[in-house]
This record gives C-alpha cells, structure tokens and sequence, in this order.
C-alpha cells in the first residue's frame, strides 16, 4: 500500500497529470495482468541510478570526523551498491500535457501509447496490503560535481538523479527491502529477479489512453480491440501531437 515518507516529495497538486510511455506489447502485459512493473534499480541503462554524489564522498571526512569511523564509511558505500538490487521502482513522466521527447524516447515507429494518469490516481490505484510499502515522489536532480546528496536514510540516492535527466521530470513509484534471514542482512539472498508486477485497479490509475502521433488506423483499431477484450471502459485517444497545423 501507498505510504508518506519525509525522503519523497509529492507534488504540490495531487492531480497532476503523470504519463507512461509504452510499446503495445508492454501495454497489453500490463492490463493483461493488471499491474505496474517495478523494474530492479540494478538493470537500469543510468549507471549512476542509486548512486551517491561526488561531493559526498569528498565531504564525508569533514562531515562525519570524530563521528563515525573510515571504516563504517566504507562500509556504508558497500551497503549502498548492495541496496541497488533490494530496489526496485516505477516511473512515470509529470506533465500537464504530452511531451514529444518521451513519445520519440520510449515508442517508436508511431506504435507506442501513453498511459495518462494523476498523482492521486496513482497512489490510491495499489491494494491495501499493509505488509507492502510503497513511496511515490518527485525526483530531485542535482549537480552531482558539487551539490551534497542527503545521507541517512537508503532511499536517498533512488529520488535523485544527476541535472541531464532533469527534462525526464519523473515520479517515481519505490519500494525497497532488505534481505533478512535469521534476523540479519543477507546479500546472498535474491528477492527479486528483473523486478516485480503489483497489481493495480486499472479503472482508478488509469485516466486516458493515447496512441503516438502519427498512428497508422490498424494500430489504433488494435489498441481500441485490446482495451474492449479486457473490458477496460476508456476511450482511445489519438495524441494532439497528429494534429494539422493551421494558417
């Protein structure tokens, strides 16, 4: 179930429109399963992804003398890169309206869609399972050069991401957990494989369904198909994007 936590920042409209880009073949296993991937930190294409910032490890020494040893440092740096595969998360793009980058990113050939949906939407669409955590915030991007990344809690370094990919603006759908046997961390324990399908109500996440600029008839006749065979009661849009301009 959706949980508050200080480390993410919701955005200051709850209704706020969010955006999925996705392939057809990603679509269909979504309402197919009727679920949201949640992809492992460790397979994403952004080495950086769960990383701390440049700055930090130059000011750790002044930061934390006479606190914490160099040893516990190291440690905290060997527990960070550990915690990439015990993450595993769900992105969506914040806009009030379609961005031509992400349909060119993430769908190509004109044969992609774009899941649009609300922050409120998409945090009361996930089940009431008290024994799944789930955090959705904003991603913060910061100059990883010189900006400090906030230290003290592992959920930290999945919330940010370096200045490059700040045309991304991204909300992200997090949970983390620690592999415990006998009442201890174990990293030899596997919890998850490429990452997870959490189920979601279809009807509440989703609010509008678009097809790519472009789409040729037999594509949007086949996503209109799709959504009936899964008795999905929402309207196929084509994206503003096709429209003609006018003189």
């Amino acid at each position: 179930m959706y949980k508050e936590h200080p480390v993410f920042k919701a955005p200051e409209d709850p209704d706020v429109k969010i955006w999925r880009y996705l392939s057809l073949p990603k679509f269909i296993s979504m309402i197919h399963s009727e679920s949201i991937f949640f992809a492992r930190a460790d397979k994403f294409e952004d080495k950086f992804e769960g990383s701390y910032s440049h700055a930090n490890v130059e000011l750790r020494p002044q930061i934390y003398k006479d606190k914490i040893p160099e040893s516990a440092m190291s440690q905290l740096s060997e527990f960070s890169k550990h915690m990439l595969r015990y993450t595993i998360i769900n992105c969506w793009h914040i806009n009030e309206n379609e961005s031509a980058a992400m349909w060119k990113l993430y769908c190509s050939n004109n044969e992609g869609i774009a899941v649009q949906s609300t922050f409120n939407r998409l945090i009361t669409s996930f089940d009431d399972d008290p024994d799944e955590s789930i955090f959705v915030g904003k991603v913060q991007y910061i100059d990883y050069n010189t900006e400090w990344l906030p230290e003290g809690n592992a959920l930290y370094p999945f919330v940010h991401k370096r200045k490059s990919f700040e045309h991304e603006r991204e909300l992200r759908a997090v949970i983390q957990e620690l592999p415990m046997s006998n009442g201890h961390i174990d990293f030899s324990k596997e919890l998850f494989d490429y990452g997870k399908n959490l189920h979601v109500n279809l009807d509440n996440l989703i609010e509008n369904i678009y097809v790519a600029p472009n789409s040729r008839r037999w594509f949007i006749e086949a996503v209109q198909v799709t959504v009936e065979r899964f008795n999905l009661q929402k309207e196929i849009l084509v994206s503003d994007l096709s429209n003609d301009p006018v003189y």
